[in-house]
């Protein structure tokens, strides 16, 4: 083994690019189905307005040369079937430097959907799976062994994703460090899964020693990742451990499992494996390449890595426009009450004593109190989140909250996908309202004697009606 490649590493490069594939593969399915009621011509935050009130040098990407709805379809659905080839090892098959392109392919298509998804993709995982899917482009393929300054980058990027949260609860909450925001966390969450009532009763003891775990991967196993095999394995290890933990407690989209992804490339399969055939040595194009791409990644990393040293450290930010290198970080302080907003039609137009109002209900934030949260991670309800910040507050929802209601009142059927229930199949309602509730897991008894997994208590008024506009009436010819 040279300098340059990391034999022993074969099988983990394998692991990993299909772990990144199938990602890939989730995140782009996620933008097919979802994109034409949130961002698209008729969205409620359309892309194209975006591209006309920003320069092509904040957020690069094919829609500055063409934007439709069609098009976007297009990338999306391409974006599926390259990850659908790379899931098969199709890069496999190819030359190093074609494996090398159709990793680049998934990397330019995600980036171009992320730079106009607005506040529907402002989230952490997104930068993370571009950050990770930049990295994979340089791994190559079977024709030589794993580039070691690729493999390093990685552990360095999968250090300030654990560090990085770590930190951040800290520097935040004063509860994680009394040990006690998972008193209400499992509960509090943006979207709880199939078993977060289960782990919101488990007993406080137990709460206290998942934190204090949380603490111990976070702010000290990431710098055993930089330790010689089998310490870095191991420590890798425990971070798959406490991923799973994670997505079994509540849905956080692909955020645990590419966090899994990255740590399985940091463990040393080849004890497992056994010996591997030589590899031919890497061409001196492709060396040039890693290395320049290494100076330049290593070079954007000052600005993360002063940001995890600051006292004023935040979390889940991009310090350039194709989100290289950036800073992660999740849950700087807990919510210790769950407010959601329930969104209601009525079929009346006057509003009186015995007006009915009939609740919209989301595919996976609590609305029906008798239903169990399902599990969809690592599939990403984005509505669903963002009505959860929402909830938070009103500020979080002024741009899209108001055409969400308009395309309510109109019956559009692409809003109407995005939820898991309609009250009203036939005809739109009249009038549509939004109230705050509070929301808590009924106990055990609760739970038994009214069937029940959440209770909840009306707290104030989200929006007030807003009535359906009258259609335009068409001109009367016989004036």
């Amino acid at each position: 083994m040279d300098w340059f490649t990391a034999e022993r590493y074969g099988l983990s490069r394998l692991v990993f690019q299909r772990a990144l594939a199938a990602v890939y593969l989730t995140a782009f399915l996620t933008a097919a189905l979802q994109f034409r009621a949130l961002i698209g011509e008729r969205g409620m935050l359309p892309a194209p307005e975006l591209l006309r009130r920003t320069r092509w040098t904040a957020a690069p990407g094919l829609f500055r040369l063409h934007y439709s709805d069609r098009f976007f379809a297009a990338v999306a659905w391409s974006g599926c079937a390259v990850s659908v080839a790379l899931l098969a090892g199709a890069d496999g098959m190819l030359p190093l430097w074609g494996a090398l392109l159709l990793w680049a392919l998934p990397w330019v298509l995600y980036l171009s959907i992320v730079q106009v998804g607005q506040v529907w993709y402002g989230f952490g995982w997104e930068s993370l799976l571009l950050e990770t899917g930049f990295l994979a482009v340089f791994l190559g393929n079977r024709e030589t062994a794993p580039p070691a300054l690729v493999l390093w980058l990685m552990r360095w990027l999968l250090f300030r994703v654990e560090f990085g949260a770590g930190l951040i609860k800290m520097r935040g909450d004063s509860c994680w460090r009394r040990l006690t925001c998972l008193d209400f966390h499992h509960e509090t969450q943006p979207m709880p899964g199939p078993l977060s009532w289960f782990f919101h009763h488990l007993p406080t003891t137990v709460h206290r020693v998942e934190v204090a775990a949380n603490h111990v991967t976070q702010l000290l196993v990431p710098f055993l990742l930089f330790a010689p095999a089998p310490v870095s394995s191991g420590a890798a290890a425990v971070m798959v451990l406490t991923q799973l933990w994670l997505i079994l407690s509540g849905n956080f989209a692909w955020l645990n499992w590419l966090t899994v992804a990255l740590a399985l490339s940091a463990v040393d399969w080849s004890p497992l494996a056994g010996p591997s055939r030589p590899l031919p040595d890497a061409p001196l194009w492709y060396r040039i390449t890693v290395v320049a791409v290494t100076v330049l990644l290593l070079v954007l990393s000052y600005r993360p890595a002063r940001n995890l040293l600051s006292r004023r450290q935040v979390m889940n930010r991009s310090y350039d426009p194709l989100h290289l290198v950036n800073t992660y970080g999740a849950f700087g302080s807990i919510s210790r009450v769950r407010l959601e907003v329930v969104v209601e039609g009525t079929e009346d137009v006057v509003i009186h004593p015995g007006t009915r109002w009939r609740e919209y209900g989301f595919r996976g934030k609590p609305g029906d109190p008798g239903r169990l949260p399902r599990q969809f991670a690592p599939y990403h309800l984005r509505l669903d989140w963002m009505m959860w910040f929402a909830a938070l507050s009103p500020a979080y929802a002024r741009a899209w909250f108001g055409p969400f209601t308009e395309r309510l009142l109109r019956g559009d059927r692409d809003t109407l996908r995005l939820l898991g229930h309609n009250p009203f199949p036939d005809v739109p309602p009249a009038q549509v309202r939004a109230s705050v509730y509070r929301y808590r897991f009924t106990d055990t008894a609760e739970l038994r004697s009214t069937g029940q997994w959440w209770h909840r208590t009306y707290v104030r008024e989200f929006m007030r009606p807003v009535v359906r506009p009258l259609p335009l009436r068409p001109p009367d010819d016989s004036a």
